[in-house]
C-alpha cells in the first residue's frame, strides 16, 4: 500500500471518528433534561432518579388539600324553597331525611341541595344521623359555567323537592318559577362577562425535558404531585381550598413505560381567578413561578399562540385583574369565596 493510500485511510478513519462523535454529542445535547439525583445519605452512592408516578388515593406521597366542604345554600346564587314540617311532625330524624333524599344531587347540570334545621345547635346544615331537624329547605344553584338554570331545570328541581316533602310528610313551598329563571340569566351573564383564566405557556429553548426533571424544577417552587399524571398544583394556604397554580404537561409522557427518556418541549401554568383568593397573589406568583422556572429550565415564556410575553404586557393583565377582582367585590362574590368558587364552576 502506498503513502498516499495508508494517509487517506488514516483520513477516513479520523473523519468517521469526528462523525461519530459528533452524532453522540449531538443525541446527547437534544436527550431530555434528567433530573439530578440525590445524594445518598448512607454511603454516598447516588440514589435512581426520581420520575412522577400516580399518587395513591389512600397513601397519597404528598400532603395534598382535602376536598373543600359543600357551603351553605346562599340566596344571592341559589333558588331556595322552603319545607314546612306537617303539626304532626314536629322533628324528622337525621336517618329519615337522608333516607328521603333523591338519589342524585344535580337537577340537570346545576347543585342540587337539602338542608335541615338542626334543634340542637340551631342552625342550617345538611342532614346528619344522629340529629334532629325541624324544617328543611331545598335548592338548586341559578348558574355555574354550564350556564343559567332553565324552566326544565327548574321543574326538576320541583319534582325532586315534591318527593323529599312527601317522603317526610312536609309541605314545600316555591318560588315562582318565571322570576328565578330571569334572576339566573341575569347572573349568568354576570358571570360570563366576570369569568377569567389565565394560562402560561414555558417552552424550551434547546433541549427538551423529562417528567422527572420539571417534576424537580417545578418542587423547588412549592409544587406537589397531582392525582391526575402531568399534573402538579400549588397549594393554597389554607387546606381544603384550591389550588392557587396548576402545572400541567403531556399526561402520556408521564405515563410512559420509561419516563426518563419522554421527551417534553413545553409545559402550562393555569389561573383560575375566581377560585383563588386575592389576599394568595396568584398572579403575581403565577409570574414568579413562569419566570423561575424558563431561567432554570433553559425556556421561554410564551402565550397559547407561542407568542413571547414581554413585561408591559403582564403589567397590563395585572391592573386589569384588579379591576376585575374590585368588581367580583361589589357583586358579594368576592374571588375565593365559597359563593365564588361554587359560581365558577
Amino acid at each position: 500500500m502506498s503513502n498516499l493510500q495508508i494517509g487517506l485511510a488514516i483520513a477516513g478513519g479520523v473523519v468517521l471518528a469526528a462523525v461519530v462523535a459528533h452524532g453522540a454529542w449531538s443525541s446527547r445535547r437534544n436527550a431530555p433534561r434528567q433530573a439530578l439525583p440525590p445524594q445518598d445519605p448512607v454511603d454516598g452512592e447516588l440514589a435512581q432518579e426520581p420520575v412522577l408516578t400516580e399518587v395513591d388515593a389512600e397513601t397519597p406521597a404528598f400532603n395534598l388539600p382535602r376536598p373543600p366542604v359543600r357551603p351553605a345554600m346562599d340566596s344571592l346564587i341559589d333558588v331556595i324553597a322552603t319545607v314546612a314540617l306537617d303539626p304532626s311532625t314536629p322533628a324528622v330524624s337525621g336517618e329519615a331525611a337522608m333516607a328521603a333524599m333523591p338519589a342524585t344531587r344535580r337537577a340537570g347540570t346545576k347543585p342540587f341541595s337539602v338542608e335541615g334545621y338542626n334543634l340542637h345547635t340551631l342552625v342550617w346544615e345538611v342532614p346528619a344521623p344522629g340529629q334532629r331537624y325541624g324544617g328543611f329547605q331545598a335548592g338548586v344553584q341559578l348558574a355555574n359555567r354550564s350556564g343559567a338554570l332553565n324552566e326544565i331545570e327548574y321543574s326538576e328541581f320541583v319534582v325532586k323537592t315534591q318527593a323529599f316533602a312527601d317522603a317526610i310528610n312536609a309541605t314545600p313551598e316555591f318560588p315562582e318559577m318565571l322570576d328565578e329563571v330571569a334572576r339566573a340569566r341575569e347572573l349568568d351573564h354576570f358571570a360570563s362577562a366576570h369569568d377569567a383564566q389565565l394560562g402560561f405557556t414555558i417552552r424550551a429553548r434547546n433541549a427538551s425535558w423529562s417528567p422527572g426533571y420539571i417534576h424537580q424544577n417545578a418542587a423547588r417552587l412549592g409544587f406537589v404531585a397531582g392525582v391526575i399524571p402531568g399534573r402538579m398544583v400549588l397549594p393554597a394556604s389554607v387546606e381544603g381550598l384550591p389550588p392557587v397554580l396548576v402545572l400541567g404537561f403531556d399526561s402520556q409522557a408521564a405515563l410512559a413505560d420509561d419516563p426518563a427518556q419522554s421527551a417534553i418541549r413545553e409545559l402550562s401554568l393555569h389561573l383560575d381567578v375566581a377560585q383563588v383568593d386575592r389576599a394568595e397573589r396568584p398572579f403575581e406568583r403565577m409570574r414568579e413561578t413562569a419566570d423561575a422556572l424558563a431561567l432554570a429550565m433553559e425556556g421561554v415564556v410564551t402565550d397559547d399562540n407561542g407568542q413571547p410575553l414581554a413585561a408591559q404586557t403582564m403589567d397590563v393583565i395585572a391592573a386589569d385583574l384588579q379591576v376585575l377582582y374590585d368588581t367580583l367585590e361589589q357583586r358579594d362574590i368576592a374571588a375565593g369565596s365559597p359563593i365564588a368558587r361554587r359560581l365558577f364552576s
